[in-house]
């Protein structure tokens, strides 16, 4: 298998999951939230606890600009800090019980897009989906 054939493959598929992530959660976002705070929201709910540092990293925005939104967010009581007990310097941030709910129902939105965009594929072309996304993860997006 050429590699950079391969590579080429991968950052053609790499900007069609950005725009099919943006087609399924356009116009999801509550009204009462920018999309960068939506984004620091989506990406707690997937990955929770996080770090400030670790928000700051993943979404590419520096540390002040993500603490500042983070503390509008807990205003808002979407998320919330808490400390480790191993260690009372580390914070971690989780969503809150109203932040948990604005994003279950967020999701389930952003679901049923998804469910519309696979209806008329086979079971056999799900199955094979399912397994690509296994591969995917654990070879491509792993940690």
């Amino acid at each position: 298998m050429d590699k950079a054939v391969l590579f080429q493959k991968f950052v053609t598929f790499a900007a069609a999951v950005h725009e099919v992530t943006h087609e399924l959660t356009k116009d999801i976002k509550p009204d009462d939230i920018t999309p960068v705070q939506y984004s620091i929201l989506e990406y707690i709910a997937v990955s929770q606890p996080v770090t400030l540092s670790q928000i700051s990293d993943c979404k590419h925005i520096s540390m002040p600009n993500t603490s500042r939104e983070l503390k509008k967010l807990t205003e808002k009581n979407l998320c919330e800090k808490f400390d480790v007990a191993e260690d009372r310097r580390k914070q971690l941030i989780r969503l809150s019980a109203a932040g948990q709910t604005m994003m279950d129902e967020t999701f389930q939105q952003i679901g049923g897009r998804f469910l519309n965009r696979i209806k008329d594929a086979s079971a056999e072309e799900l199955e094979t989906i399912n397994r690509a996304l296994d591969v995917l993860q654990s070879k491509v997006f792993y940690e």
